[in-house]
């Protein structure tokens, strides 16, 4: 691997610190301010303001390579920028989760009317979208679990389940809906799942509440929903019958890149509030950068930050020169190290702040909550360490004894 920055990406990243420290912090106070005015899922001015000026420097649907040119490994750098503002920045620059795992499902699986309908939308920011697969009556960390049935009737696909979890449904701009569920029940269980494509004004959809995070209710709103005799043309299948599985590992590798990079973006932002934080505050004659504990928690946090970036770049690497298929021990790493890195240090900038640590006059209670949150989303932590564990069990070894 080669660790140094293209001169694209090189310009990429200074366009997009330049934004960051420009425009993006500064519009942080706004935005929780706007909110706290308003309804919990109302839509924040702001934000399309930031994504007008995102647009206009170039920064713009950089996560999917045959649109940015980009690598995964290069995107990563740029991913991890965001990270340190992750409520405003993804979406500013159209690189937020889920839309982007669905615009590269579309990409990649949707036909040509499927993408002109929702793809080409998506790209330019008009619209936004939701990715319905986990459900509160089964352990959906095993896909085959899911029991929302998609049976065929005729010309339609007829839906009917419930979903939770569905990140992006209260915002206002959520047109479109990926939804997972099963088409033949009898089939080999990796090939009882199918995906289509739900427009989110089709008759039949109850949404039933939108689930806060450790208190925080977000935005875009994580939401409960029920489909009940919820009917979209055959055309709405996504790639054959039975894919479902096969889109749903498709889908996650790169998006995991993100996720993980993401959270390492919060883990920098997090040590240089700790820093700062221990340079100017003085307790016990002097700053607390001078007390041992507090240098301890610095050293430590920036050890693992740098681990965790170079395991990232890695599966990055191998997803560019192998695919998801050659990286896939390495992302399901990454899935549990990145998150739990991020936990870790926001934990010790936490504990240096002390109760201002856990207000909201600073970021770091909402940066503890979302990488918490991390450890969950697609696939809790022990699914992923029992995957590393059974490929670790069939390695061979060039010597034991």
């Amino acid at each position: 691997m080669d660790f140094g920055l293209s001169p694209q990406v090189e310009d990429l990243s200074a366009r997009l610190w330049d934004f960051m420290r420009e425009h993006v912090f500064p519009a942080e106070p706004e935005y929780a301010q706007w909110r706290a005015a308003h309804g919990d899922h109302d839509r924040p001015p702001i934000l399309d303001v930031l994504k007008a000026q995102a647009r206009r420097r170039g920064l713009w649907n950089l996560f999917l390579p045959d649109v940015s040119g980009l690598t995964n490994t290069e995107y990563a750098t740029l991913a991890e920028i965001t990270g340190w503002s992750p409520v405003l920045a993804p979406e500013a620059i159209n690189c937020a989760a889920p839309d982007t795992g669905n615009m590269e499902t579309l990409h990649l699986f949707g036909t040509p009317e499927q993408r002109e309908r929702w793809l080409e939308p998506l790209l330019a920011g008009d619209i936004r979208s939701a990715f319905a697969m986990t459900e509160p009556a089964v352990a959906s960390s095993d896909a085959r679990n899911i029991a929302t049935s998609i049976v065929r009737d005729g010309d339609d696909y007829v839906i009917n389940g419930r979903k939770w979890w569905i990140t992006g449904v209260s915002d206002e701009g959520c047109a479109i809906y990926i939804v997972m569920g099963k088409t033949d029940p009898d089939a080999e269980p990796h090939r009882q799942q199918s995906m289509v494509l739900v427009p989110a004004t089709t008759p039949g959809i109850t949404v039933v509440r939108s689930l806060p995070i450790f208190g925080y209710q977000d935005q875009h709103g994580h939401c409960e929903i029920v489909f009940d005799d919820v009917r979209v043309p055959a055309t709405n299948l996504l790639a054959g019958e039975g894919d479902g599985f096969m889109i749903a590992q498709a889908r996650l590798g790169p998006g995991r890149i993100h996720h993980a990079m993401r959270a390492i973006g919060m883990a920098e932002r997090a040590l240089a509030l700790m820093v700062d934080r221990a340079q100017k505050r003085e307790a016990f004659g002097g700053p607390l950068a001078d007390q041992g504990v507090v240098q301890d928690l610095i050293a430590r946090s920036r050890i693992e930050i740098d681990q965790a970036r170079l395991l990232v770049l890695k599966t990055a690497w191998l997803i560019d020169n192998h695919g998801a298929k050659g990286a896939a021990t390495e992302i399901a790493a990454i899935k549990v190290a990145a998150p739990a890195v991020a936990t870790a240090v926001i934990d010790r900038a936490i504990e240096v702040y002390g109760g201002a640590g856990v207000s909201d006059d600073f970021p770091l209670a909402y940066f503890y909550a979302w990488a918490r949150v991390l450890r969950i989303v697609d696939g809790p932590d022990a699914v992923h360490r029992r995957s590393i564990a059974r490929q670790e069990l069939r390695r061979v070894r060039p010597f034991v004894g």
